[in-house]
């Protein structure tokens, strides 16, 4: 048996596997996020109760001895750690926006580009670097207090394995601090944060194949560990996103769009990242856009319309829902992917007294995939494109997305990200697993030739009243 961790935003999973990739069981626990004017928080501790939790229900649920477990979660934020691993204070989420002025001021004066040009990274409100400034200016004492300010699946590695050293691994790494060159953090770059007294903080980046052999709580002792990769390059494993030109979306809180490649380019528009991966030479070209499932949820909220009840009414209203239009950029923080806007938000637009849910619904739906269309081209998607997350519960959404895409979808259901963590822990373990049989999609869903038509036009008129909105967000 083998043991994926997926240490989630909002829900912390763990998922047993079969030496042929087919999902045995999976435990599942919910996890609070604090939000309160524009801070996002989470306690640490009943983050790392609920990964406690669910690997003992889903080690007893499946008996067979744990050959394996691998560990991911969610990138970004700061999780402020003391020496053995406990927190100095609540973790600052990704979601986080907090750092808006700082980053506002580095788009002005130049630090932002530069950031970029130096190592692939596209910083916005709630990655390390302007997170890690604001704690400075704000709240020295807890960065006095602290002993490492790592990443969410840092803090589980390092208490699962009994608070050995803080350590992170190279795609963590990689926002906003890392060169992915040569995959050591960049110390200009520190020093342009204004963090060179804070160095110390970050965590030192472990060997790829770096393990832990002796687990704590909710594994049996001697399990082999792995840590990393982080949510989105582990779905890109996990979804067998490998080859150059391939690209994933994941559709789920954060609607991510991630293409495979051997050529970092630091040139272009500021945005985005590139994650290093375990492979020396292979980055994922990265658009991790703020808001994906989100904006649904928010929208099935105001109206009053269940989960279930989304395909009947995306099948209500036709392409284009009756003139009904969304820009879905519903972060407190704004938007970075595939630009970086901090003071960008939704807008709604069409709308009339005869406008129903159901138009309401399609046009955010609509708006998310014209979103997803512009990660991929940003991305330089040229290959296949994989599907995963949450959206892919709903046939009908998948549809859309297909031919507002204009490309098939390969869907792959299931804990992709766990699945993932479970393949890049083999492979540091030197343990071959047949990773095409672990990464088959579900199904495969082609776009409607006409239909994809006319969302080509629909997208052209999404980025026209995306850069109007991008230039009032600016006044």
């Amino acid at each position: 048996m083998f043991v994926g961790i997926d240490v989630g935003t909002s829900m912390v999973k763990a998922a047993a596997f079969d030496a042929g990739g087919r999902e045995l069981a999976v435990q599942a626990r919910p996890v609070g996020l604090d939000l309160r004017a524009g801070a996002v928080e989470q306690d640490m501790e009943e983050v790392y109760a609920a990964v406690v939790g669910v690997l003992e229900a889903v080690t007893a649920r499946v008996p067979e001895p744990v050959e394996l477990a691998g560990l991911t979660g969610q990138g970004d934020g700061v999780w402020l750690v003391d020496a053995a691993g406990r927190p100095v204070r609540p973790a600052l989420s990704w979601m986080d926006g907090r750092a808006h002025d700082l980053v506002d001021q580095w788009l002005a004066d130049g630090t932002f580009e530069t950031v970029f040009r130096r190592t692939g990274s596209a910083m916005f409100p709630g990655c390390p670097g302007p997170l890690l400034a604001w704690l400075d200016r704000h709240e020295p004492k807890a960065l006095d207090a602290a002993a490492a300010a790592v990443y969410c699946k840092d803090m589980v590695f390092q208490r699962l394995t009994g608070g050995a050293r803080a350590v992170t691994d190279v795609s963590d790494a990689s926002m906003p601090f890392l060169d992915p060159r040569t995959r050591r953090y960049d110390n200009g770059v520190v020093e342009l944060l204004g963090l060179s007294h804070r160095r110390g903080l970050l965590a030192p980046v472990a060997d790829p194949v770096a393990t832990a052999e002796a687990c704590g709580a909710g594994l049996p002792s001697g399990t082999r560990l792995a840590n990393g990769p982080y949510d989105l390059p582990a779905c890109a494993l996990g979804a067998g996103v490998t080859a150059p030109g391939d690209g994933l979306l994941i559709v789920g809180t954060c609607l991510a769009a991630l293409v495979a490649t051997t050529e970092p380019d630091l040139g272009g528009e500021p945005a985005g990242l590139y994650i290093s991966t375990d492979r020396p030479g292979h980055w994922l070209r990265a658009m991790p856009a703020m808001v994906g499932t989100a904006a649904l949820d928010w929208v099935l909220k105001t109206t009053g319309v269940r989960h279930p009840e989304v395909d009947a009414l995306l099948a209500a209203t036709p392409p284009g829902a009756h003139g009904v239009r969304v820009l879905p950029y519903f972060a407190p923080s704004g938007e970075r992917a595939p630009f970086v806007e901090p003071r960008l938000r939704a807008e709604l637009s069409g709308v009339c007294l005869e406008s129903t849910p159901a138009d309401l619904i399609r046009a955010t739906c609509e708006g998310i995939g014209y979103a997803a269309r512009h990660c991929l081209a940003a991305a330089g998607l040229t290959g296949s494109l994989a599907v995963c997350g949450g959206g892919t519960r709903s046939p009908a959404w998948m549809r859309l997305l297909a031919d507002v895409l204009g490309r098939p979808l390969r869907v792959v259901e299931g804990e992709v990200g766990a699945r993932g963590a479970v393949l890049a822990a083999a492979e540091r373990y030197g343990l071959a697993l047949d990773a095409a049989a672990w990464t088959e999609p579900t199904l495969v869903v082609e776009p409607d030739a006409a239909r994809a038509a006319y969302y080509t036009k629909g997208y052209e008129e999404h980025l026209e009243r995306l850069a109007g909105a991008r230039q009032r967000a600016r006044r």
